[in-house]
C-alpha cells in the first residue's frame, strides 16, 4: 500500500469546523471513560494474570464487536469491507496492531511499572497519531489540537507521578511502552481510514477485534483462564470483554466518524483519569495536590478540545 493510497484514504476525515464533531468527542470520551474502569474491575480477579486478562478482553470483545457488525443490517457491511481488496491490508496491519498494544503495554508495566508503562503509553499514542496524520495525510494539526493535547500530557504525567506509585526506567520498560503507544495510534489511524472510506463502523470494529481476538485465542488455550470460570470471575469477563472492549471501542469507532484520530487519542487521555476518581471512590486511594492538580489540567484540556468553535 503506498503512501498516496493511504492518503487519499485519509482524505475524508473531518474537519475541525464540523457541527457534529462535539457527539463524536461525546462518544470517545464516553468509551475512554469505560477503559478507566478496567483498573478498578481487574482488582477483584487478584489471580488473573496480566496477559491473561488481556487475551480475555480481546477474544471476548471481538465476538460481541463481530456478532453486531454482522447483525446489523444482515452483516452488509461487514461482507462489503471485507470483499474491498484494497481494505484487506489495512484490517491485517489493524488486527496486528491491537494485538500488540496489548502485548507490549503488559510487557512495558511488568519492567517498568504500571504507572510509568500508562503514562509513556497513554502521553505517547496522540504525539504519534498526529505524526502519522501529517505524514500519510498532510492535515495540519490545530492550534488548538497542540495546546490542549501538550495539557492533557502534562496533567497525565502529574496525575501518575503525584499519585505516589513506584515506577522505574528500564529503557527496554520505556520502549515496550513506546512500541505499545505508537501500535495504538497505527490502530486509531487505521480504523480512522477505513471509517473515512465509507464503510460502516460497527463492520470495522467488528473486523478488527476479530482479526485480533483470533491472534490472541492461542494464549487462552495455552494457558486458560481458571479465574474466568469462576461465578465472579465471569462476571468480571463478561464486563472487561462485552462492555469495557466491545461497549468502548464500538463507541469509539463511531467518534470516528466526526472526529479525527489524532483528536481521538488525546481524548482517551480521559482513561487515567477516571482510574484514578474510581481509585478515590472505590478503592479507598488517595491523591496528592500534584495529582489533583494534573487532574485538573487534564479535564480542562479535554473540556477545551471537545467544546465547540465558531465557523
Amino acid at each position: 500500500m503506498s503512501v498516496r493510497t493511504f492518503a487519499r484514504g485519509s482524505a475524508s476525515a473531518p474537519a475541525s469546523s464540523s457541527p457534529r464533531r462535539r457527539g463524536g468527542g461525546a462518544d470517545v470520551l464516553l468509551a475512554a471513560c469505560l477503559w478507566g474502569t478496567t483498573g478498578t474491575v481487574r482488582t477483584f480477579a487478584p489471580d488473573a494474570g496480566s496477559v491473561s486478562v488481556a487475551a480475555v478482553r480481546i477474544v471476548l470483545g471481538g465476538l460481541v464487536l463481530a456478532a453486531l457488525a454482522a447483525g446489523t443490517a444482515r452483516g452488509a457491511g461487514l461482507r462489503r469491507l471485507l470483499r474491498t481488496r484494497r481494505d484487506l491490508p489495512l484490517l491485517a496491519l489493524g488486527a496486528v496492531t491491537i494485538a500488540v498494544y496489548q502485548t507490549a503495554f503488559f510487557c512495558a508495566a511488568a519492567r517498568t511499572g504500571v504507572a510509568v508503562g500508562t503514562v509513556v503509553t497513554i502521553g505517547s499514542a496522540p504525539a504519534f497519531t498526529g505524526a502519522l496524520g501529517l505524514l500519510f495525510r498532510r492535515a495540519p494539526l490545530g492550534r488548538r489540537w497542540l495546546l490542549s493535547t501538550a495539557g492533557a500530557v502534562t496533567g497525565c504525567a502529574a496525575l501518575v507521578a503525584g499519585g505516589g506509585a513506584d515506577g522505574g526506567a528500564d529503557p527496554l520498560g520505556i520502549g515496550l511502552a513506546l512500541l505499545s503507544g505508537l501500535s495504538y495510534a497505527v490502530y486509531a489511524t487505521v480504523a480512522s481510514v477505513l471509517i473515512g472510506r465509507g464503510h460502516q463502523d460497527r463492520a470495522v470494529a467488528g473486523a478488527l477485534f476479530a482479526g485480533a481476538g483470533a491472534l490472541m485465542l492461542p494464549i487462552l488455550l495455552a494457558q486458560p483462564p481458571a479465574w474466568a470460570l469462576t461465578a465472579s470471575g465471569a462476571i468480571i469477563a463478561l464486563y472487561l470483554g462485552g462492555i469495557a472492549t466491545g461497549g468502548s471501542y464500538l463507541l469509539f469507532a463511531r467518534g470516528l466518524r466526526t472526529v479525527t484520530a489524532a483528536t481521538a487519542t488525546t481524548l482517551t487521555l480521559a482513561e487515567p483519569a477516571v482510574a484514578a476518581v474510581l481509585g478515590m471512590a472505590v478503592l479507598g486511594e488517595r491523591l496528592g495536590g500534584v495529582a489533583l492538580t494534573g487532574l485538573a489540567l487534564l479535564a480542562a484540556s479535554l473540556v477545551v478540545l471537545v467544546a465547540p468553535t465558531r465557523r
